[in-house]
């Protein structure tokens, strides 16, 4: 699957609130007005996952592609680089159909780019203990089991904070601006 991963625009909203409501349940999801809070925050970054359409030149074995984004939204990624040198992973949401085609890591490794850019040692992010994809997924990109927060969910669920150490990691991701 061909993707690129872009800056989040206005008119991208009402997409990735409904993609958030796909991936999360009630409780964990977010609402319309706290998702558009953590989009807009201060040190906030928006990371947008396109399905690329693939454009040949022509020729007979398509030697040269062009890869141009569609409108077909695959995922996305909001974090923060804090005061203090520590970002935050707020929601990072794949579409169950891009899911496992590399969609979350590249969104992921984008954001922490972003994160390193803007002076941040670590990064954190929590995540619902029963979510065994996801735990899989962060543990696979080195995050780390910080501490339990219990009832962290307004539907009573605990949450897991996993944390990262961004100075070791410098692979740059790259972004279609």
């Amino acid at each position: 699957m061909e993707f690129t991963v872009r800056d989040f625009r206005r008119e991208d909203f009402e997409t990735l609130w409904r993609i958030d409501g796909e991936c999360f349940p009630p409780g964990i999801s977010y609402s319309r007005l706290e998702l558009a809070t953590y989009i807009r925050r201060r040190g906030s970054s928006t990371l947008v996952a396109e399905a690329a359409d693939i454009k040949g030149d022509g020729t007979p074995h398509q030697r040269r592609r062009k890869v141009e984004p569609s409108s077909i939204t695959l995922g996305f990624i909001v974090a923060e680089a804090g005061r203090h040198g520590t970002g935050h992973i707020l929601t990072i949401d794949v579409v169950p159909a891009a899911r496992r085609f590399g969609v979350g890591s590249k969104l992921l490794s984008a954001a922490e780019d972003r994160l390193r850019a803007a002076k941040c040692h670590s990064v954190f992010l929590e995540t619902a203990v029963d979510n065994q994809a996801a735990l899989a997924f962060y543990k696979k990109h080195g995050y780390s089991l910080i501490k339990t927060i219990p009832r962290y969910y307004s539907n009573g669920v605990d949450a897991l904070v996993l944390q990262k150490d961004l100075l070791s990691q410098a692979e740059p991701a790259k972004l279609q601006r």
